[in-house]
This record gives C-alpha cells, structure tokens and sequence, in this order.
C-alpha cells in the first residue's frame, strides 16, 4: 500500500510540469487579419496598427499578453516547430520587411541566430527577451552554453515581460500606460502561478524529482522546483553544440530510468521521439 501511494504521488505530482507549461509558456496561435487587402489602392496598409514579428510561440504569447489588440502580432514559428534547426522562407523575410518591431528569444535558441539574421536584412531593431536573465550554464564535451530555454522558471518569465513592455514603448509611447496595466496584471498571474506550482510539487519528496525528457529542455524548472533534470540529448536537437547524443549521455539515462524506478518518461512534441520511446 505505501509503494502504491508513493508512485500515485510521484505520478501525479511529475505530470503537472506538462500542466505547467500548457498553463503558462505554451503559446496558443490565433488568426489575425492581412495586413494588406489585394487591390488596396496604392498598397496601403489597412490595418494601422504597429506589426510586431516574434521568433518562437512563447514569444508571441508573451507579446499578445502586453500588448493585447493595439499591436498586431506575428509569429515566425508554428506551434511544434523546433527553434534549434528551423530555416527562414521567403515569407518570414517578406514579414520581416513589414514589422515595426521584431523579438527573439536570443540565448542561440534560434540556431544559427536565423531571427536577428531575418531582422538585419529587413532593416529592423531587434530586441532580446532574455537581456538581464542570468543563464544556467552548461557543460557540453568541455564547451560551455547558455541553456536558452530561460521561460521555464515563472520568475524569468517576468524579465521577458518587462523587457517586452520597454520595447513596445519605445515602439509606440503613447500606449505605454496601457502596456504597463497589462504587464502588471500579468505579472501578478505569474506569481500566482509560481505559488500554485509549489504548492503542488511540495507532496513530492526531493529523492522522486527526476524529470526524464526527450532533450536538456527543463533546467530552470528543474532548478526552480527541485528536480533532477534527465535527457539523452543536450540542450539544442540542432547540429551545433549541444546537439545529439552520445553512448554516454544515453547508459547514464538508461542507469537513472532504472535506479530511480522513473514511471513516467515525457516526449516533447517538437523532437523525433524514436530515441526517448
């Protein structure tokens, strides 16, 4: 009976990081309108409204949050679609060419630095969330990394915010009263974000806080709340640094899985899962 209430526990408890992220960091695509109608006289914009281009979906949704519908936002990225190895088209380059403001994530979580390449060519700023974040390094074969995956800890999260909110009101100063209303309202959620999740991983007792994934993805959740972060791969599923696996890095997985007794393994959506399954 006590195993059993032990790994119901763990189970429970582990599985609320996929809850976490879908509450919080996971941005949720909308439609929005062309910007440009097909025979609009002279090519003029019909919607006046100032185009922000972001690079990843956590991005997005952090813009949309601030901003809410003074700006119109743009996301490069789809949902499920890997940062570390995505190549520009055309298209993003022809949005590009039209925003007022672009934003990434920075950090090399855009591999190959493809956003603030997109940004130079088209002749616009381009703003670093991440600028202020102290990053977990890492140790990949002798090399050190920043670990760009930053947004995972609710506290980090509140620097891209406010990063956020100083961009678009430089961008657009007369909307700076109402960026700085949102983000304060947001930022309150966060916290109590940041509360609730405590409070849900306190019943796990440190020893069970192993969080297997399929890439080094987790580490500032893992380091915010406790875990001890597994993943066969490092921290990017791109050819750089950081990049694929190694027999080594694969049988200390494969030793942990079993000494750990681990129940629940998670396979991230924008990663092939024939390695981790």
């Amino acid at each position: 009976m006590r195993q059993s209430t032990s790994v119901s526990t763990q189970s429970r408890g582990v599985g609320l990081i996929i809850l976490l992220a879908v509450l919080a960091f996971t941005c949720f695509v909308t439609e929005w309108s062309p910007l440009w109608a097909e025979n609009a006289p002279n090519d003029e914009p019909i919607d006046k409204r100032k185009l922000i281009l972001t690079s990843t979906t956590q991005i997005a949704d952090f813009v949309r949050e601030v901003v809410g519908d003074r700006c119109e936002v743009a996301c490069v990225l789809a949902p499920g679609a890997d940062p570390h190895t995505y190549m520009p088209t055309p298209h993003d380059a022809r949005l590009a060419l039209k925003a007022d403001l672009c934003i990434q994530n920075g950090l090399n979580l855009e591999g190959k630095n493809w956003m603030a390449t997109l940004a130079k060519d088209a002749g616009k700023m381009v703003v670093t969330a991440t600028d202020g974040i102290q990053p977990i390094q890492l140790d990949e074969e002798g090399t050190k990394v920043s670990d760009p995956h930053a947004w995972f800890s609710p506290r980090n999260a509140a620097i891209y915010v406010n990063n956020i909110v100083d961009a678009v009101s430089r961008l657009d100063p007369q909307g700076t009263e109402q960026y700085r209303a949102r983000a304060k309202l947001y930022l309150q959620q966060l916290r109590v974000l940041d509360s609730w999740t405590r409070e849900q991983f306190n019943p796990i007792p440190p020893a069970q806080r192993i969080l297997v994934t399929s890439h080094d993805a987790f580490n500032y959740l893992a380091q915010e709340y406790g875990f001890k972060n597994e993943a066969p791969v490092g921290w990017s599923t791109g050819s750089e640094t950081g990049g694929g696996i190694t027999p080594d890095k694969f049988k200390k997985v494969l030793e942990s899985i079993k000494k750990q007794g681990i129940k629940a393994i998670f396979v991230e959506n924008t990663v092939n899962p024939t390695l981790i399954r």
